[in-house]
C-alpha cells in the first residue's frame, strides 16, 4: 500500500514505515493489524503522559512474562481468552447456529496425547492421598441420542493445584486420560477431587494483577476436550459447586450451564462396584455435541501445546 508522505504527519508516517504499509512485500491483513496496534499505543502514551521510565518498565515486563511462560496465563487472566468465546458465541447466535454444552476456555495447561482407554480410565497414580472422585457422564447429539466413538480428553490439577508436565513432582500424564466412547455414549474416570490454583504469586501475571487490585485464583475445575466424527469440537471445563472462587475466577471461564454438583457417595455397594475403598466424591456430567458442517470444525483450534 502506498502512502503520500507529504499528505501524513509525522506520527502517521512514523507507523506507515514501521507497520510496513509502504512496502510492497509483507502480509497486508499483518500489516492493517499492526498499523492499528502500533497507532493505539502511541495514542495511551500520549493520553497518559506516559514517562521513559515507565515504557522501559513495560519493555523489561514483556521480556520476564516470556523467560517466565506466562503468556497465555495473562492472556487468560485479563480475559482476552473468554473474550475469543464471546466473539465465537455473538457469531453462532448472529447465525442462527444450534448450540449444546457451552464452550469455555481452555487454558495453558493442557498436554497432547493422553493415555487412551475405551469406556473408563483411572486418571491418578495413586500417589496422593486425596479425596477420590468418580466422575462420569454421556455424549450425546443435540437429540439426546448417545454419541459412538467420542474421544472425552480430561485433564485437571492436584490436590495443591498443580498439573503434571508443569509440575516436576507428578508422573507423566498423572491426572491426564482420554476416555472413548461406546454406543451408549457414556464415559467414566477415577481420579481424585481437585484443587483450584492461583497464579506464581512471584510471577509476572501476579505482578500485573498486583497493581489492578486483582487476585489470581481460580476455583476447583475439570478440564475437557469433546470430540467425535460428524461433530464439532468441543472445549469446555467443569466448575465444582460450592468453591469460593466458583463467581470470581480470574479467568473469567464459570458458566452457570458449566457448574457441576459434586455428591458424597457412602452407599458401600456402589464404592465396591466402582472398585473404590470407602465413601467417595460423584460428580456427573453430560455433553451435547453439535454436528459439524466440514470437517475443520471437528478439529480442536490450532495452538501451540505441549507435545502437540
Amino acid at each position: 500500500m502506498s502512502v503520500n508522505p507529504a499528505k501524513q504527519t509525522e506520527l502517521e508516517t512514523l507507523l506507515a514505515i514501521s507497520s510496513g504499509l509502504n512496502a510492497t512485500q509483507g502480509n497486508p491483513r499483518f500489516k492493517a493489524i499492526m498499523h492499528q496496534l502500533l497507532g493505539d499505543l502511541c495514542l495511551t502514551i500520549k493520553k497518559f503522559d506516559i514517562t521513559d521510565e515507565e515504557f522501559w518498565l513495560a519493555v523489561n515486563y514483556l521480556n520476564e512474562l516470556g523467560e517466565r511462560k506466562e503468556a497465555a496465563l495473562l492472556a487468560a487472566g485479563l480475559g482476552l481468552e473468554h473474550y475469543l468465546d464471546m466473539r465465537a458465541d455473538e457469531k453462532e447466535a448472529a447465525a442462527g447456529n444450534d448450540v449444546g454444552t457451552p464452550r469455555t476456555i481452555e487454558g495453558p495447561l493442557y498436554v497432547a496425547n493422553a493415555p487412551l482407554s475405551e469406556g473408563y480410565a483411572r486418571m491418578d497414580d495413586g500417589s496422593e492421598d486425596a479425596e477420590t472422585l468418580w466422575l462420569h457422564g454421556t455424549i450425546t447429539d443435540l437429540e439426546g441420542k448417545p454419541v459412538a466413538d467420542a474421544i472425552v480428553d480430561i485433564w485437571h490439577a492436584n490436590t495443591l493445584g498443580g498439573y503434571s508436565f508443569f509440575d516436576a513432582s507428578q508422573s507423566e500424564y498423572n491426572l491426564r486420560r482420554r476416555v472413548q466412547t461406546g454406543p451408549d455414549g457414556r464415559y467414566a474416570v477415577r481420579s481424585i477431587v481437585p484443587c483450584g490454583y492461583g497464579c506464581p504469586p512471584d510471577g509476572p501475571t501476579q505482578k500485573l494483577l498486583n497493581g489492578l487490585g486483582r487476585h489470581g485464583n481460580r476455583p476447583a475445575h475439570i478440564h475437557f476436550f469433546v470430540s467425535a466424527p460428524g461433530f464439532k469440537h468441543l472445549t469446555t471445563q467443569i466448575n465444582l459447586n460450592g468453591d469460593q472462587y466458583l463467581w470470581d475466577d480470574f479467568a473469567f471461564a464459570t458458566r452457570e450451564e458449566l457448574i457441576a454438583d459434586p455428591v458424597k457417595i457412602t452407599d458401600s455397594k456402589l464404592s465396591q462396584a466402582r472398585d473404590i475403598n470407602g465413601p467417595h466424591t460423584e460428580v456427573s456430567f453430560n455433553f451435547a455435541l453439535v454436528a459439524s458442517d466440514d470437517s475443520q470444525q471437528e478439529e480442536r483450534g490450532k495452538r501451540a501445546r505441549v507435545k502437540e
